[in-house]
């Protein structure tokens, strides 16, 4: 009788893919010894990857033996992230702030709707699209850290603006965001937790809602900008009225009233025009000032400033070549000289350790910023970075995207190379014609449009290096066994958050509070309901069920409730204070999020109970 034929079942098809969709940081399970093995046969230790491989360093490279040097190469590694948080810093702060104000002002955009659109896009639509491409890891609850990263932008970073730069808020539409981002938050709760998962339907009809969302804030604009003319209209109207002496009227009075009525309305939402281009003010505290006060003072307005006029720039050189070199390598300085012989051993050493930084962003991104010396321009660096920056960018977003599970990313650099040349063509021709007919004294009147590059190199050099800070949170939760779900709404939270951060800081303190405090509502609500949603709707696609345990977790009920607490508190105080955010609401919405930090240690140490249902466990005999 031969031997019977064996079958594969449905437990030999999970061990075939079993490298495939085992997570890297299961690694903690082996011994030392045969961690090096297992990190070279998983594919998530190398496609979970962005730039330093920080498992495989230690597991094969380094080859830790014990808890100890795992401490030790880590400690190593907190070099690197400083010089990220150093990259990510200077790159918000000189390149992607100025080209976001300019990109919002070249679209004729409100403060608040280029928060809400471009800033929120900019801060969030990145890491959406990576979590939509990347495996799915089933130890990663969705939603628990959406609501988290929610909580954390409006409550925490929200409320740094307010206390940092006090303003006045734009009144309907703070509170219309508001009420979209509760809907938003409602409706993904309830389709995550009936039927036990979200449908395609119910993702179809969250993305939606976000649509709807946009098309009310462009349309609501719009409205405001026509009600704007009319009033201006009517002012001209009644003001020609009232300086006609040749008539004498009886209503003379009540025509001023009126004027004076409408130039009060006028003035209220005309101060949701364009976004101006302001200059800094100097950020060095003054010696009668603390650091730190609850006392509300309104921050003065910073002077608006316009672009260089050309026709002054140009007078008296004909030469276009005038100072090229010296223009050059002037762009290029990591420091200025009278800083650093002002500066102590401190600063120094800041200036040394961001030198590379510097330089690095100074070839590779094209600064247009209006407050510098001829708006940023620098003729022979400019027109190489028309050549250099679309090649730059086609060649590593290429090597992204079209990435391999079995080897990093920047491997594949030298095969989408020819892809840069390829768009050489076109750029080369394009940047000599440039420096024929530009001068080095003024930019010209195509400088804008060198913003384009700015902001799309800004916006990929500081994604890069908070998604890289992101997975160094997570290394350090692995090596700490700190359970997935409690980082993910914790320290991972903040990780995450902290271009979001820097950026909100940083236009603050330049006068563009409303910008701030509406790109916390817009990435957080972009975060929630499109984030979220577009998740598990990878997950649907893939043809695997979003289960809602998965994407709820532990600490995602006890996140809701806080969310949902915290946005009626928030409409509350707005409204209460005639939209006037002051530094003790601001100081109040960071307790809020500080209240949920505190459940989710109580939670995770077991002292108290999480608001979500334990699992039922049901007898497996019972008939």
């Amino acid at each position: 009788m031969g031997s019977k034929q064996y079958v594969p079942n449905e437990l030999d098809k999970e061990f075939e893919q079993f490298w495939a969709r085992v997570s890297c940081y299961a690694v903690k399970i082996f011994p030392y010894d045969q961690r090096c093995n297992f990190v070279q046969r998983a594919n998530s230790c190398v496609y979970g990857t962005n730039v330093v491989p920080y498992i495989q360093l230690m597991a094969c490279d380094l080859k830790c033996r014990n808890q100890f040097e795992e401490y030790v190469y880590v400690s190593l590694f907190l070099v690197l992230c400083l010089e990220l948080l150093c990259c990510m810093s200077y790159v918000i702060h000189n390149f992607y702030g100025p080209a976001l104000k300019l990109v919002a002002r070249m679209m004729h955009m409100s403060e608040h709707l280029a928060g809400v659109t471009i800033m929120s896009f900019g801060n969030e639509l990145p890491e959406i699209v990576a979590n939509m491409w990347a495996v799915h890891d089933d130890d990663e609850p969705d939603f628990a850290n959406a609501i988290a990263k929610g909580l954390y932008l409006i409550m925490f970073v929200g409320g740094l603006v307010c206390y940092i730069s006090p303003f006045k808020m734009s009144g309907s539409t703070t509170i219309r965001d508001l009420l979209f981002m509760v809907c938003g938050v409602v409706m993904v709760d309830y389709f995550i937790r009936t039927d036990n998962g979200m449908n395609l339907n119910e993702c179809i009809a969250s993305i939606l809602l976000y649509i709807i969302y946009l098309i009310v804030s462009v349309t609501d604009l719009l409205i405001l900008r026509r009600t704007t003319r009319n009033l201006l209209n009517q002012i001209n109207e009644l003001e020609k009225l009232n300086v006609d002496t040749s008539v004498r009227r009886p209503d003379l009075y009540n025509i001023q009233t009126k004027i004076d009525l409408l130039k009060k309305k006028y003035d209220e939402l005309s101060e949701d025009g364009v976004v101006d281009i302001l200059a800094r003010q100097s950020t060095i505290q003054k010696p009668d000032e603390a650091f730190f006060t609850y006392l509300t003072r309104r921050s003065e307005r910073h002077p608006s400033i316009r672009r260089m006029k050309q026709s002054v720039a140009y007078r008296g050189f004909r030469n276009k070549n005038r100072f090229l070199f010296r223009q050059f390598f002037s762009s290029l300085r990591p420091v200025f000289m009278d800083d650093w012989i002002k500066g102590n051993i401190l600063k120094r050493t800041f200036y040394i350790v961001r030198a590379p930084v510097v330089v690095m962003c100074a070839i590779y991104i094209p600064l247009v910023d209006y407050e510098k010396e001829r708006d940023g321009w620098s003729k022979l660096l400019n027109c190489i970075q028309i050549f250099l920056n679309p090649a730059i960018t086609i060649i590593i977003g290429s090597a992204l995207i079209y990435r391999e599970k079995s080897k990093l990313w920047y491997f594949n650099i030298p095969q989408f190379a020819v892809y840069g040349l390829y768009s050489m063509v076109i750029t080369v021709p394009l940047a000599i014609i440039v420096f024929i007919h530009s001068n080095t004294s003024a930019p010209p009147k195509y400088h804008i449009a060198f913003t384009i590059m700015n902001f799309t190199g800004s916006v990929f050099l500081a994604m890069q290096c908070s998604y890289e800070l992101s997975l160094f949170t997570k290394v350090i939760g692995s090596i700490y066994e700190i359970p997935f779900d409690f980082m993910g709404v914790t320290l991972l939270v903040v990780a995450t958050c902290l271009s979001d951060l820097a950026i909100s800081v940083s236009l603050s303190m330049q006068g563009y509070e409303k910008m701030a405090y509406a790109a916390t509502i817009g990435s957080s609500f972009l975060t929630v309901v499109v984030g979220c949603t577009t998740t598990l709707l990878a997950v649907i696609l893939r043809g695997n069920t979003a289960h809602s345990n998965d994407a709820m977790g532990n600490y995602a009920d006890n996140a809701y409730v806080i969310f949902i607490i915290g946005l009626f508190l928030t409409m509350l105080w707005t409204v209460m204070l005639d939209f006037n955010a002051r530094r003790s609401v601001g100081i109040f919405s960071m307790s809020v999020f500080g209240i949920f930090l505190l459940f989710a240690v109580l939670i995770r140490k077991g002292i108290i109970h999480p608001y979500s249902h334990d699992i039922l466990v049901q007898d497996a005999y019972e008939t």
